[in-house]
């Protein structure tokens, strides 16, 4: 019983440090290791140490993805202002957010991404976790959007509502990834009007006036 205790603290630790160092060989060498065996051997591990922790490369860089995430919305959820955001406002918060989270790994992801064609069209797999993460976010927006108007329920259309959000997210990494203005300003400019474009397409438009009128016309014969 007495060993239990160091042993618990010694797992996280070891864990981060083996992500750790993982990120570090990327910024230092703009790749990833060569193999698990080569990297686990610069940390002093045997390989069989590194799969407790991790089963792959893959599986360091989909956890980087889900903490920056995870930190997003904490830093979201903790500002007061935040519950009282519309739908709009919300999602405009979390990609400045996000953005501004990314900012403190641009050169761990320009390594990885910035050379990788068609990233939105074949999703690399260590993004699927975060995918799912942020499209579960995207519902309750979409939820509270059409609670309060400022989202329309279309037969048909709704149910793509948060994957057109998705697009979106990754419209955006990808821009960032190519902005080289200063401060990522052309990032933020991209961000206010895409998030704008949105809204007006998943909001009440000319559209929805138009069918409406149609359908009054067609029950009014």
């Amino acid at each position: 019983m007495e060993n239990t205790a160091p042993i618990q603290h010694r797992e996280p630790e070891e864990k981060a440090r083996i992500k750790n160092a993982f990120i570090q060989h990327v910024l230092e060498t703009g790749h990833e290791p060569a193999s698990v065996f080569k990297f686990a051997q610069t940390l002093n591990l045997r390989q069989e140490e590194f799969f407790q922790y991790y089963n792959s490369f893959k599986s360091i860089k989909s956890e980087v993805w889900d903490q920056i995430f995870d930190q997003t919305l904490a830093v979201m959820y903790a500002q007061e202002v935040y519950p009282s955001y519309a739908a709009q406002e919300k999602l405009l918060s979390f990609y400045f957010t996000w953005i501004e989270e990314l900012k403190k790994n641009r050169s761990y992801f320009l390594s990885l991404y910035e050379h990788q064609a068609g990233f939105a069209k074949v999703l690399p797999s260590e993004v699927m976790s975060f995918k799912r993460k942020f499209k579960a976010f995207a519902k309750e927006i979409v939820h509270e959007g059409k609670a309060t108007g400022e989202i329309v329920d279309r037969k048909f259309f709704s149910d793509g509502y948060e994957e057109g959000m998705w697009a979106e997210t990754m419209f955006i990494f990808q821009f960032w990834l190519r902005d080289t203005s200063p401060g990522f300003e052309k990032t933020d400019a991209a961000i206010e009007k895409s998030v704008a474009l949105a809204f007006d397409l998943i909001g009440r438009n000319a559209i929805d006036s138009l069918l409406d009128f149609a359908k009054f016309l067609y029950q009014s014969r």
